[in-house]
């Protein structure tokens, strides 16, 4: 995949990015969230996207957190249009017992946060993100070949013109390493649905 027309919204700490590998390094206090419950909104972390109009395809990457050891810290994919209208997925970091597998679809300003409990040893994940026009599905997979569903949802403004790409954050006083590989861009994976005709 061609990194080169990737672009950074907002720059990490520190960066690197080869032919098939990115390395990000985090800055302390970034995050993104909007609203919802905390009733804080947070719109500082670094993302590397590159943009399309297909309606149809997949995003692939792996990622690699190794380094990851306080809350919250976090790196994963991402679609993000602006402040308001943005979702991802990642493993959230919480302690040496566990840690979160989740996704944030945020929406005119209002964040939700989908997650599942993990355990904290787990320091690679594969993400899928695919499109299907208006709609989107994320995947994880701890190999590569098998993906779960984590998520389907629609993006209000996602509609036409998107970026998407990959982030990483700490939203506490730390900083961490995080690397993205296997980067791919493909035919959607997400097939059409066999079953009830839509309305």
């Amino acid at each position: 995949m061609d990194l080169a027309k990737f672009k950074w919204t907002r720059l990490p700490a520190h960066y690197e990015v080869l032919d098939d590998f990115v390395e990000i390094q985090t800055k302390p206090h970034t995050d993104l969230w909007q609203r919802t419950y905390y009733h804080f909104q947070n719109d500082n972390a670094p993302v590397f996207q590159m943009e399309t109009d297909k309606k149809f395809f997949s995003f692939v990457v792996k990622t690699d957190f190794t380094e990851s050891h306080h809350r919250f810290d976090q790196c994963g994919i991402v679609l993000y249009l602006d402040s308001e209208n943005w979702l991802k997925g990642s493993i959230e970091y919480e302690n040496e017992t566990f840690q979160h597998l989740g996704s944030v679809v945020t929406n005119q300003g209002y964040s939700d946060w989908a997650t599942t409990t993990i355990p904290a040893n787990v320091k690679s994940m594969w993400y899928r993100l695919s499109r299907r026009e208006n709609d989107y599905r994320i995947e994880c997979s701890t190999d590569g070949c098998h993906f779960q569903q984590m998520r389907i949802c629609h993006m209000t403004k996602a509609t036409e013109t998107i970026r998407f790409g990959i982030y990483a954050c700490s939203p506490e006083e730390s900083t961490f390493k995080a690397t993205f590989t296997n980067i791919d861009l493909l035919e959607c994976q997400w097939h059409a649905h066999d079953g009830q005709t839509p309305d």
